[in-house]
């Protein structure tokens, strides 16, 4: 339920000092205008991208500050390890979309969404990294356009079995790189990782990348999660070692 396995593989450098535009960020997300929340970029002098090799994003950049490679994965989580019933197992949007209505989906229909390929860093708070994964899953933006969100959304809450929470900004929801990961180097994820399906933001720290995913709530202010009540950042940037609410 803690679920603090990994985090962020940054993403492209962005421009500052531009004038927002009328669009929303998931607008302009979704009109394939912007492809990287604001604020990924990472501290001066540190440089990186996203590209896409073969339909697979490709995430490239050297490692956050503090961070150290270690070649196994440990799952780290806190709680049990829930049981997936697939029969009685659903997914729910819900919040403030721009319907004023939930969108659910059961597992079947949930695997009929399109999918997506990207290889990314996992940085755990912990300052380990976990190099190079292969996820497979859900784009973010198929969610967001199969259930938009209200244009005052800032922030979404994303549950978990046992009622654990993680808030991410929408702009970070909505990067090209984050997934609803159900597989991973091609097979289905272990239950200690998330199976069936968990979130995943790789460039933020990892206690953002949810493991069993239930629920994604669209907020029109922020809100902090589970540990984030519990003394973790409420952005986990990486590239900033944003790791404890007391540096905020």
């Amino acid at each position: 339920m803690g679920q603090p396995d990994g985090g962020r593989a940054a993403l492209g450098q962005h421009s500052v000092g531009q004038p927002a535009g009328p669009q929303s960020v998931v607008s302009q997300v979704l009109a394939g205008q912007a492809s990287h929340p604001p604020g990924a970029a990472g501290p001066a002098g540190v440089t990186g991208s996203a590209r896409v090799a073969g339909g697979r994003v490709r995430v490239e950049r050297d490692l956050p500050p503090g961070q150290v490679v270690r070649p196994d994965w440990p799952a780290q989580h806190y709680g049990r390890v829930p049981r997936f019933r697939p029969d009685t197992w659903t997914f729910t949007v819900m919040g403030a979309t721009e319907s004023g209505a939930e969108q659910r989906w059961d597992w079947a229909g949930i695997t009929r969404l399109p999918r997506r390929a990207v290889t990314a860093d996992l940085h755990c708070v912990t300052k380990c990294t976990v190099p190079a994964i292969d996820w497979e899953g859900i784009p973010a933006t198929e969610i967001l356009s199969a259930a938009p969100p209200a244009g005052a959304v800032t922030h979404v809450m994303v549950w978990a079995e046992y009622g654990y929470s993680a808030n991410v900004g929408i702009g970070d929801f909505a990067a090209d790189t984050t997934l609803f990961a159900t597989a991973v180097a091609g097979a289905a994820l272990a239950p200690e990782h998330g199976y069936p399906m968990r979130l995943v933001v790789p460039h933020l720290y990892g206690w953002k990348s949810v493991k069993w995913v239930r629920a994604v709530e669209y907020l029109t202010e922020n809100r902090r999660g589970f540990w984030e009540e519990r003394g973790y950042h409420n952005s986990a940037d990486p590239w900033h070692e944003e790791r404890f609410s007391h540096q905020e």
